[in-house]
This record gives structure tokens, C-alpha cells and sequence, in this order.
């Protein structure tokens, strides 16, 4: 990651699953709250997919069933996808038909349309089939997609969370 953004003469990188101190509720919920916005602002978002050796296996990556990547996938202004062994694949725009075929995300979200723009239920479907490791992280992942925050509160349970987030929608 480091590498290629030096090639892209970028000169910070940021990786969320080193850089949020996970074991702070304090830093955990505001980086729940705010990560769709730093995806946002992000020059690019590599996209390493470990589980994918070519671009022909592009759909049979974990990383398209996974919650949080929801937004990673959406956020940024340029997404770029790399294969396990660094080669790329493509980005979101050179790849958004395939990309569509996999996720269900409408190509025009995939191409920045402002997601205000898609309903309510459309952005929730989104989610659907997404894992996440704690059942309430289905509904904190959408956050960002929706533009608003709410309080973590984990052990709440998957349902109550869903619920207060439509409440906050």
C-alpha cells in the first residue's frame, strides 16, 4: 500500500485496521461516525484483495460481503482494486459494470451520483447479504451512507440498531 502510493506520489498513507485504537470505545465510536467522511476526503482508496490471485475472480472476493467495506467502496473520489499479488485490476470507473454485477449497487452511485439522490431502502439493500463482525456493525457501517451519526452502543443487537438508524435517517 505504501509503495504504491509513493509511486502515486501521495505522501501519507492511512490503513483503518491499524491506525483506530479498537480497545477506546471513546476512538472507536468517533471513528465509526466519521470514517465515511475520511474515505471521502481520501486523494485514493487502494483496495488490496488478498483473496483474489486475477481479475477474472473479482466476484468471488470476500471483500464485496463484508459491511465495512461498503463504504470504502462509495466514498472515495477514486478506488483503485489490486490483486493479492499487488498487480491492479482496475478502479471503480473502469470496472463499475462488474462491480454493479457483484454488489447491486447501481452504476450511478458507483459513479459518484450523490447517494441522496437513491432511496432510503435502495441504499439499506445495499447492505444486504454484508457481513460484519458484530451484528449492531450492519448499521453503524451504513452511517456515512446516510450522512448521520448516532451513539455506538454495542449489545444493543443488530434489529435495535437498524431501527435507530432509520430513526435518525
Amino acid at each position: 500500500c505504501a509503495a504504491q502510493a509513493r509511486a502515486d506520489g501521495l505522501e501519507w498513507v492511512w490503513i483503518d485496521t491499524c491506525c483506530i485504537d479498537k480497545s477506546s470505545s471513546a476512538e472507536l465510536a468517533e471513528a465509526i461516525n466519521s470514517m465515511y467522511a475520511w474515505y471521502a476526503r481520501a486523494e485514493k482508496c487502494y483496495v488490496y484483495l488478498t483473496d483474489v490471485t486475477d481479475a477474472a475472480h473479482l466476484s468471488s472476493s470476500r471483500w464485496f460481503t463484508r459491511g465495512w467495506t461498503l463504504q470504502e467502496l462509495l466514498a472515495p473520489r477514486t478506488v483503485q482494486f489490486f490483486t493479492a499479488s499487488g498487480s491492479m485490476i482496475g478502479s471503480r470507473e473502469t470496472i463499475v459494470e462488474q462491480i454493479h454485477k457483484i454488489t447491486g449497487i447501481s452504476p450511478n452511485a458507483l459513479r459518484g451520483v450523490p447517494l441522496s439522490r437513491f432511496s432510503v431502502e435502495e441504499r439499506i439493500r445495499w447492505a444486504d447479504g454484508r457481513q460484519t463482525g458484530r451484528d449492531e456493525d450492519l448499521a453503524y457501517s451504513l452511517l456515512g451512507i446516510f450522512d448521520v451519526t448516532m451513539p455506538v452502543v454495542y449489545g444493543e443487537g443488530g434489529k435495535k440498531a437498524m431501527l435507530r438508524l432509520r430513526r435518525e435517517i
